[in-house]
């Protein structure tokens, strides 16, 4: 017989890997909510016209729900590290993106949009990748794509977006050096 905390739990239909309360806390009262705050606020960025106001605002959010997120995936993982170090690293990648994306922004780098849109869409990408690969077994449609999926298909989408605002989207060119020397006058 297994020990009560490597018990599967089946709470509201959904498998958890853990019967240990305090897994279950974690992954119920913080981590789930973190990770829907960080769904609801990423696209809203995305959604959102650029610049100050309500784009900054989700982003904002986004970066520090993706923040505590990353916190609570480190200590579950930290719980159940043989089988969960994958999300580990799903969440490592997916908060260096941000962080990434978001020192761009406020450091204003050279090609910064570029930069900060490419670190906030594979945090993103990476955030809802991580997402399927925990959960897409016990997902409507999912469960019946093979796993290799879970991990290449979010990824793989984010990509094709990721490049499309870069050649297309009318911000894309702010940060860049060789634009603001020609507003600037010089060359």
């Amino acid at each position: 017989m297994l020990p009560q905390e490597d018990r599967l739990a089946v709470l509201l239909g959904i498998e958890v890997p853990s019967s240990d309360p305090v897994f279950l806390s974690i992954v119920f009262g913080v981590h789930i909510p973190l990770g829907v705050a960080c769904v609801i606020a990423g696209a809203t960025a995305m959604l959102s016209r650029k610049g100050r106001g309500r784009h900054s605002k989700a982003g904002k959010v986004y970066f520090w729900c993706l923040t505590a997120l990353f916190a609570s995936t480190t200590v579950l993982s930290l719980m159940r590290w043989a089988e969960d170090y994958p999300l580990f690293l799903f969440g490592a990648a997916a908060f260096a993106c941000a962080l990434f994306g978001r020192t761009a922004l406020r450091m204003k780098w050279p090609y910064w949009t570029r930069l900060h849109l490419t670190g906030m869409g594979f945090s993103y990408a990476l955030l809802l990748a991580a997402f399927y690969v925990d959960n897409g077994r016990q997902l409507p449609v999912w469960k019946d794509l093979p796993p290799v999926i879970y991990w290449l298909l979010p990824v793989a989408v984010g990509v094709a977006l990721i490049g499309r605002a870069l050649l297309t989207h009318p911000l894309r060119g702010l940060g860049d050096p060789r634009a603001d020397a020609r507003e600037d006058g010089s060359t």
